[in-house]
């Protein structure tokens, strides 16, 4: 199963309406901060994902994922 073919979640909505943003009527400033802002997200974003990367490799360590 590719990931496109995947039910969205409500999460997807905000970022289904950022992108249809129309970006031409942005000022250079506003342009600036919003793309801090995008780069703000994406660090919190990371910061989860590898939480959560940590919790399973950790989950696989202790149940010993594979084993029989």
């Amino acid at each position: 199963m590719d990931w496109d073919d995947l039910p969205k979640k409500a999460a997807d909505a905000p970022l289904d309406a950022l992108e249809r943003e129309a970006l031409e009527e942005l000022s250079r400033d506003e342009l600036e901060h919003r793309i801090r802002r995008l780069e703000r997200e994406i660090a919190r974003t990371r910061t989860v994902l590898e939480s959560k990367t940590r919790h399973a490799a950790e989950i696989d360590r202790l149940f010993g994922k594979g084993k029989a």
